[in-house]
């Protein structure tokens, strides 16, 4: 059944793709820099650094790991800062230095913060400076030797760097004291790294590129391990598909989303990156006035982001007057695309939002529509080269055409499995290369695929994934609280918002007591929007808490 996308669906893509173009993630970058040398590669706040900057810039970041901090082949090294410039300089020098990337949301709590850098064992963290107070106050916990700070204005140059930084820190008041002693700032370890010539590291496809950390039904994020293989292969794989669409040296592609995500890292970080484009980082998508005004600066060709952000444009009175000829691709993942906003975006735009779905542990992506289909049909579109998808009943076994069933895919982007997990690895590693995705899924005759409900208890908020055991645990260690059960309920802004029933043991207990602590404890998408008190919950006969009964209830209430 797995098969039938290739033999009706994929002429003039390949159905394989070659592996041993680059010898590593390094490698791909190295190539880009010698052959676009002189083409823009990454722009940010008005200041733009070509292929051959962006080159010398990784040489001395990866020099200074290698030379000055003496770091092993394969040490850990942690990255806390939101979409900069400074952000491809890290990975890819850590990379080419032959580090594991260890990405790490900068908007977590202190919390969430330790149990990522416990988890992964990382002694060396680059931050922004904006959320280093954070960072101060789990360090003594942590295994981190060495911090290097940097600031929004680093890499602006002067003497724009300097208004920036003192504007964001002085003005803005967004940079909370803190101490850090010993750690460095970003460009003065660009110095030192300087100083010496960046060593080969003999990296190969199994060489671990990123532990790329992710949820989990327990409530514990998990690091998924990424190899160099896995990476290129998901590179490979995307381009191969997009590639009629692209010219190389010529693109423009909007980042809107983190680069710390795992969307965002590989189409913008790698694809693009591999056919010489010019990346437009968006430091602050929610500034929807000023990301309007970023896309009218450049001649845009393409975009990558996720149904929340294509309907907040849509909804701002100035992107309609945007010239829209150049474009020609947008991409849509993270969370499904609502039909609504599909159509719209096309009709504003007159460019198609093509849907594509992936998870961390694929690199992220799995499959996605054919290029050439401009209606919206709610269809996560054919598995990519390479790779094969397949509807399983509980058994493992196949079920027919139509009938729906998890949706398994396998193919060289499946992830290595969670790092120091082996337990968690084999409950979604069921050998022979098949990765259980958890999802339930269709596959229509034509191959054609298309999810019918999520990982039974996983909340999607704006394209992030909330497992409600995690906030349930933190919840129900708030005194007052005796039960709480979690869910995703519909929003309009964000695909799903979090939900919680709370049975109170004190009934002084607030909504605002709730809130207040959740926010103190979980980063802020995680946070409940709804808060709803009850008597007792729904539970199985061995008392087991009943999520669904609470979803039916939920949905039941939604206009038909």
């Amino acid at each position: 059944m797995e098969k039938i996308w290739l033999k009706h669906y994929q002429t003039g893509v390949p159905a394989e793709i070659d592996l041993n173009e680059f010898k590593n993630v390094g490698e791909v970058f190295e190539k880009s820099a010698e052959r676009f040398a002189n083409r823009p590669a990454f722009s940010c706040m008005g200041k733009t650094l070509t292929y051959r900057e962006i080159d010398q810039l990784t040489q001395q970041f990866g020099s200074y790991l290698q030379n000055t901090l003496g770091l092993a082949k394969g040490s850990r090294v942690a990255v806390m800062m939101p979409n900069l410039l400074q952000y491809p300089i890290v990975v890819f020098g850590a990379l080419r230095a032959g580090m594991t990337v260890v990405n790490v949301n900068p908007l977590y709590t202190p919390r969430e913060l330790e149990h990522q850098l416990n988890d992964s064992g990382a002694e060396t963290i680059v931050i922004i400076e904006n959320f280093a107070n954070v960072l101060q106050q789990v360090i003594k916990r942590t295994a981190i030797k060495q911090v290097i700070t940097t600031r929004i204005g680093d890499l602006l140059g002067f003497p724009k760097s300097l208004l920036v930084n003192f504007v964001v820190k002085h003005v803005k008041k967004m940079v909370p004291d803190f101490m850090l002693p010993g750690s460095i700032g970003f460009n003065a370890a660009l110095a030192q790294g300087a100083r010496q010539p960046l060593n080969a590291a003999g990296v190969t496809h199994d060489d671990l590129a990123f532990l790329q950390y992710t949820g989990g039904t327990t409530g514990v994020s998990k690091g998924a391990m990424l190899t160099h293989r896995n990476i290129i292969a998901n590179m490979q794989q995307a381009h191969a598909w997009i590639k009629p669409s692209l010219v190389d040296g010529a693109e423009v592609v909007v980042a809107p989303l983190p680069l710390y995500h795992i969307f965002a890292l590989t189409a913008n970080c790698m694809v693009f990156t591999k056919v010489g484009g010019h990346t437009i980082l968006i430091t602050n998508p929610r500034d929807i006035p000023g990301f309007v005004k970023e896309l009218a600066k450049y001649p845009v060709t393409a975009m990558t982001g996720l149904n929340t952000l294509f309907n907040a444009l849509l909804n701002n009175p100035d992107f309609a007057k945007l010239n829209f000829k150049t474009w020609k691709l947008v991409l849509g993942g993270g969370m499904a695309t609502q039909k609504a906003v599909a159509e719209r975006w096309r009709q504003t735009t007159g460019v198609p939002l093509i849907e594509a779905y992936g998870l961390t542990e694929t690199s992220p992506a799995a499959c996605i529509n054919p290029l050439s289909n401009t209606e919206f049909t709610g269809s996560i579109g054919l598995p990519l080269s390479s790779t094969e998808c397949s509807v399983r009943d509980e058994n493992g076994q196949e079920v027919a055409i139509g009938e729906s069933g998890e949706l398994w895919v396998r193919g060289p982007q499946v992830m290595k499995g969670y790092w120091n997990r082996p337990e968690e690895s084999a409950k979604v590693l069921k050998g022979d290369g098949w990765l259980a995705t958890g999802d339930m899924a269709v596959m229509s005759d034509q191959g054609f695929l298309k999810l019918v409900d999520r990982k039974k208890d996983m909340v999607l908020v704006s394209g992030f994934n909330v497992y409600p055991n995690e906030i349930e645990e933190v919840i129900a260690s708030l005194t007052g609280v005796m039960e709480v059960a979690c869910i995703g309920v519909p929003d309009e802004k964000s695909g799903e918002a979090v939900k919680v029933f709370v049975v109170k043991k004190d009934q002084a207990l607030t909504e605002k007591d709730i809130i207040e602590h959740c926010k103190k404890n979980l980063t802020g998408y995680k946070v409940p929007r709804h808060v709803e008190f009850r008597t007792e919950l729904p539970k199985t006969n061995v008392g087991k808490i009943l999520r669904r009964a609470l979803r039916d209830e939920e949905m039941k209430k939604q206009p038909a």
